[in-house]
């Protein structure tokens, strides 16, 4: 495959009451070496926070002046996924990651998951926390409902993945901008990956790999929100955002 020169790595980072780690977290992010000689910009989409997470963002661009952001303030909590779809529209980089805004996910994985992009090779990345690399031992029916809702997920859109629910997807700018996300909450992960299946760049199925990832996974005292209720409103995006959408 040709390779292509991407210039632009945007980091979108949904925020939700997360001021004890937020800081920490950036901090992180922009530590981290990227490979090909990419720069970085960080969206972070603050949904309605009804802790000081607001006012910790805004010192961020004062504390790290080399970085270029751009900060959203959304007054009404709706969701991961409505944060997604207005920090997507913000984007202005040739390649896309989202990044949680706590420590479940560490940026210290960014270089392999961008590496089949650079190499011309993928449009989409996945990571994946079932594929051989070190994570935290956490809540068995989670992984069980997790397994579940991938494998529906994979019926319904003939992939074979091994965690469609996972934070960690890179896509390309063009696949970004045909997503056109609807789901509020984290019915955006199998929503992504639904419009990903059916979607077509240039006639051609996009191009999707996976790779595994380390996870640090959150109790619910530790700040965890996904629940069983959102388990079940996946399964109807899942179906929806197959057939109907």
């Amino acid at each position: 495959m040709e390779r292509r020169t991407f210039k632009l790595l945007s980091i979108v980072v949904p925020v939700y009451n997360e001021d004890k780690y937020l800081d920490a977290v950036i901090s992180k992010v922009i530590a981290q070496p990227l490979p090909g000689g990419l720069e970085r910009e960080l969206i972070l989409v603050n949904d309605g926070s009804h802790d000081s997470s607001w006012t910790v963002m805004q010192l961020l661009p004062d504390k790290f002046p080399e970085i270029k952001f751009q900060l959203v303030n959304r007054s009404v909590n709706e969701g991961k996924g409505a944060a997604l779809r207005d920090g997507f529209t913000k984007v202005t980089g040739d390649i896309v990651i989202v990044q949680d805004a706590d420590f479940e996910y560490d940026p210290k994985d960014y270089p392999k998951l961008l590496q089949p992009i650079l190499d011309g090779n993928a449009d989409v990345v996945y990571g994946s926390r079932f594929i051989g690399e070190p994570h935290r031992v956490m809540y068995f029916w989670h992984q069980v409902a997790n397994n579940i809702l991938t494998t529906i997920s994979n019926m319904l859109t003939n992939l074979n993945l091994t965690d469609m629910e996972v934070c960690y997807k890179v896509l390309t700018r063009e696949v970004v901008n045909q997503l056109k996300l609807k789901s509020p909450r984290f019915g955006v992960e199998p929503e992504i990956t639904a419009k990903i299946a059916r979607m077509r760049l240039n006639g051609k199925r996009l191009r999707v790999y996976e790779t595994g990832i380390s996870y640090a996974g959150r109790t619910y005292e530790e700040g965890k929100k996904i629940n069983w209720k959102d388990a079940v409103s996946a399964i109807i995006q899942i179906i929806r955002f197959r057939f109907m959408d």
